[in-house]
């Protein structure tokens, strides 16, 4: 089977929306509150940062949320979801929100127009790419050795590539909370279905999850 460009877990707003305004190092959601847009994801017993308390649910969401690394090996992430800085990169330091232990475990392409040199935190190598995004998957398809590459996001990333005609499957998670404005993902689903099958399934957190394929 060939490789696969996945969005998984992805999470918006009721009204589309993957983050709020003003971006800033304290606030890499802006004005939308994460705990509020994430809390179903955060609540299984596989969030996807791992919680000092055990336990959590194991029911739909978990599902989603236990897949998250299953055959991937490599993953595609725009410049906003590393880190708040604009423009050339001004702090060579700062090594982006993830900590030393960051969750993807493989190989991270972070789309940006500014050179950078590539580092490593534990198992995740960061490079930083510049490219349209047919050029970037196919360097991420190769550090992937086979295995399918994820594409986390942000909602700005995801409209570009899904306008390139290149990502096969989404998992998008609806939130049952409206944040007005920010990095918008779509206005409806519907807009998807010119080019791909859906399944809706709502989840007892209050989530809805949409499931999408290609036709």
């Amino acid at each position: 089977m060939s490789q696969l460009l996945r969005v998984q877990n992805f999470t918006v707003s009721s009204d589309g929306f993957g983050a709020g305004e003003g971006q800033s190092l304290e606030k890499p959601f802006g004005h939308a509150d994460p705990g509020n847009l994430l809390a179903w994801a955060f609540a299984t017993d596989h969030p996807p940062i791992n919680r000092s308390e055990p336990g959590g649910s194991r029911g739909l969401d978990d599902y989603f949320t236990r897949d998250y690394a299953r055959n991937i090996g490599a993953e595609i992430m725009g410049r906003n979801k590393f880190g708040p800085q604009r423009g050339p990169w001004q702090d060579d330091e700062w090594q982006g929100w993830w900590g030393d232990e960051p969750p993807f475990h493989t190989p991270v392409f972070v789309m940006t127009h500014h050179n950078r040199p590539s580092f490593t935190l534990s198992d995740t190598t960061f490079h930083f790419v510049d490219g349209d995004p047919a050029a970037v998957l196919a360097q991420a398809k190769e550090a992937a050795q086979g295995q399918d590459v994820r594409l986390g996001g942000g909602a700005t990333i995801i409209r570009q590539f899904l306008e390139a005609d290149l990502v096969d499957t989404l998992h998008v998670a609806v939130a049952p909370t409206k944040l007005g404005s920010g990095a918008r993902l779509w206005k409806s689903p519907d807009e998807l279905l010119d080019r791909f099958h859906q399944d809706v399934v709502p989840s007892p957190s209050g989530v809805t999850h949409h499931l999408f394929w290609r036709k």
